[in-house]
């Protein structure tokens, strides 16, 4: 038992430096958990010749659990109002922004690389994404979280990455009885979950045992499950059931912090420090062609599609560019959906590693020249005495 417990304090070391880096550097923790999951793959494996250990099944499972719950409450936290109130522009906007880099960066694949048509799908869904996280880092930081047009990006955001979740399920997925009994359960899950969350909540919620929290696992798990049973991916019904909740758990601030302090804390660096410890250095090191062909084509297709469709919304030049930058990013769902490829067999290690760098790298490049050049300053909210004391 001692192995066990060596090792997962070697996993939380290694978040931990993940973390340190993070704040110093100033880049999103699961970008910095990634990197450092190379690294001490590559470094544990050349001094010591042994691994990681990360298809250990305690930390599948832990990997497994972190990505339903990020995935989660991703979904939500859509706001539903701001949805309700500028659908014609979120959904035009993530759209756009999920379907050309799919197609675009599909075609690249099996074009220009001959990947298989099964691996080239795969790098479309990959490339389609927009960093959810990375957005919502950065408007939080500067406080366009809490102005119409932070809102109604965040909101184009899950558009993009709901187009992401349903091509990976419909593609990939087998199409069996088994397809058809996990579609029905889910849909009638679905339908029933926000009344009766409601009620659950009302009668059991507050409680020092957490039974909100005990609530929501089980729906996930018992969702994750059945679509395991079912050829699918676990995470992808969690996406929905977020948005689904997303005006009752959602609107929960304390339950939404106390479920990023389990999933953040312990969670996801399982999951994103074991994404990274796939990654083979060697490959990347023989394959800077396909590296650069999918990294332009992934930005090519953004900015193509998601800048003219800024300009019909009337967004002024900086609100269209800083826009478009930032569509362009992709880091969580890029990652998941590579990792799934990876370990159902739909691309090789070789590939997986390209995918991977390439989301890393969309994840920081659209950022940094979004960050330095075209912030839209005059939509800034003004800072109070109060918000300098807490900066």
């Amino acid at each position: 038992m001692h192995e066990v417990w060596g090792q997962a304090a070697l996993w939380v070391g290694l978040a931990l430096i993940a973390s340190l880096i993070a704040v110093r550097l100033r880049v999103a923790t699961a970008l910095s958990e990634m990197m450092v999951g190379m690294a001490a793959q590559l470094i544990i494996g050349a001094a010591l010749g042994t691994s990681l250990g990360a298809d250990a099944p305690w930390i599948v499972f832990l990997a497994g659990a972190g990505a339903i719950l990020l995935t989660f409450l991703a979904g939500a936290e859509l706001d539903p109002v701001v949805l309700r109130a500028r659908w014609k522009e979120a959904l035009a906007i993530g759209f756009i922004s999920f379907l050309l880099p799919f197609l675009g960066c599909a075609a690249i694949a099996y074009w220009l690389l001959h990947w298989t048509v099964q691996a080239s799908w795969l790098a479309g869904v990959a490339m389609s994404t927009t960093s959810v996280a990375v957005v919502y880092a950065v408007m939080l930081e500067l406080g366009l979280n809490r102005t119409d047009f932070g809102k109604a990006v965040l909101a184009a955001c899950f558009i993009t990455d709901l187009g992401t979740v349903l091509a990976l399920g419909l593609i990939f997925a087998p199409f069996t009885i088994k397809t058809l009994i996990f579609s029905g359960t889910a849909l009638t899950v679905f339908f029933i979950l926000p009344t009766a969350t409601r009620a659950f909540f009302r009668s059991y919620g507050g409680r020092a045992s957490e039974m909100e929290t005990k609530y929501l696992l089980l729906v996930l798990f018992g969702l994750g499950s059945l679509a395991v049973w079912a050829g699918s991916e676990a995470v992808l019904q969690a996406y929905v059931a977020g948005m689904v909740l997303a005006g009752t758990v959602g609107r929960d601030h304390a339950l939404i912090r106390r479920l990023r302090t389990v999933t953040f804390g312990l969670l996801t660096p399982f999951y994103f420090i074991r994404a990274g410890s796939f990654v083979s250095i060697p490959a990347l090191l023989a394959s800077p062609f396909p590296l650069l062909m999918l990294f332009l084509g992934k930005m090519f297709t953004k900015i193509i599609g998601v800048y003219p469709t800024t300009k019909a919304f009337r967004y002024r030049q900086t609100e269209g560019i800083y826009t478009t930058l930032l569509m362009s990013t992709g880091l969580t769902f890029g990652s998941i959906a590579a990792l799934f490829g990876l370990t159902q067999g739909i691309i090789d290690q070789s590939q997986y590693s390209i995918l991977i760098t390439v989301v890393i790298a969309s994840a920081i490049v659209p950022t940094i020249i979004a960050n330095a050049f075209f912030i839209p300053r005059y939509l800034l909210p003004k800072r109070t005495s109060g918000d300098e004391k807490q900066g």
